[in-house]
């Protein structure tokens, strides 16, 4: 929420450059009010979840005791080569993002590619024509590169719409466009914000592993089992409104949901067969992230007198697997 000076306060949506205004107000205390009604339960005080980087840093200085940091000699070794290690697939790397559009269209002939007047984005399109895609070239980390919009006919008002980082991993992105490939995954018959058997149905799989579930207020919240951090929420508020900028849907990965490294996020009548097809990847899913060793300026690459080199903590160890 912010003011501006000598015009209207406003509510804005999103980051950086692609934050919209979702309201405005004529004065600040009118704006605060409305604030506090709509996100009050939202908020959470305190400092905001430390990055990857940070808890790398952390770890590594809490290994070393103060005597042993300060007789670190100088003397560079050789960087441990990165390894990659299997872990749930809302935790993995990213992956190809334009590997993934490319694949997609070359198997699904009923989409067609059109490169816009910016060179940074191409849109698929159904040959419906009431599906298509966005894709944002140059995003990076937790900036949009994925949105998606479904319409009941090709003059119609927007049904739903979605949108994926550029951070989620490919895996559950590719889930969402398997599930908007078929025919069951169109149109509103299943909308999830009409019936509690939608909601189930939509949820099944994380039920089936075992995650956490939990109703705070308006939301209902899965989360994963496991030293990873990954989940779902359905937003009760925002279901009641298609046209609501706030999603209704929300899959994330790393951190909390209010601030996830990764997401991707779908709005009020996203038909429930289509969440289906995200939450079993994301139960049932895996994927690789490239663990990267420290840079050479860190103590953890240093050598000291001591007899035996000290280690930073291994990473945690990942869920064992599913069968799918």
């Amino acid at each position: 929420m912010g003011t501006y000076q000598h015009a209207e306060s406003v509510h804005l949506h999103g980051e950086n450059h692609l934050r919209v205004v979702s309201g405005s107000y004529d004065t600040p205390g009118e704006a605060i009010a409305d604030f506090e009604r709509l996100y009050g339960d939202a908020v959470r005080p305190g400092p905001p979840p430390p990055t990857d980087t940070e808890q790398q840093a952390a770890q590594a200085l809490a290994a070393l005791s103060p005597g042993e940091t300060a007789s670190t000699a100088d003397t560079p070794v050789e960087p441990p080569t990165a390894k990659t290690e299997l872990v749930p697939v809302y935790a993995a790397d990213p992956g190809d993002h334009e590997a993934l559009l490319e694949k997609f269209l070359k198997e699904q002939g009923e989409w067609e590619k059109y490169r816009t007047w910016e060179d940074s984005t191409t849109v698929a399109s159904h040959e419906s024509p009431t599906l298509r895609a966005i894709f944002d070239h140059d995003t990076e980390g937790r900036e949009t590169k994925w949105t998606f919009a479904a319409y009941e006919t090709p003059v119609s008002d927007r049904l739903w719409h979605g949108t994926a980082t550029a951070s989620t991993p490919t895996a559950i992105v590719n889930a969402l466009l398997d599930a908007v490939a078929t025919e069951r995954a169109r149109g509103r018959g299943l909308s999830t914000s009409s019936t509690e058997t939608a909601i189930t149905e939509a949820t099944s799989p994380l039920a089936d592993a075992e995650w956490k579930h939990t109703i705070d207020g308006r939301y209902i919240t899965w989360e994963a089992p496991g030293p990873q951090e990954g989940g779902v929420q359905f937003d009760a508020f925002a279901a009641q409104k298609a046209d609501s900028p706030l999603p209704t849907w929300t899959t994330w990965g790393g951190h909390a949901v209010h601030q996830p490294a990764r997401a991707l996020q779908l709005s009020a009548n996203a038909p429930a067969v289509l969440v289906q097809y995200i939450t079993f990847e994301m139960a049932e899913g895996q994927g690789t992230r490239l663990v990267r060793p420290a840079t050479p300026d860190s103590p953890t690459l240093r050598t000291t007198p001591a007899p035996a080199p000290v280690a930073a903590s291994p990473p945690a160890a990942p869920l064992p697997g599913r069968s799918r």
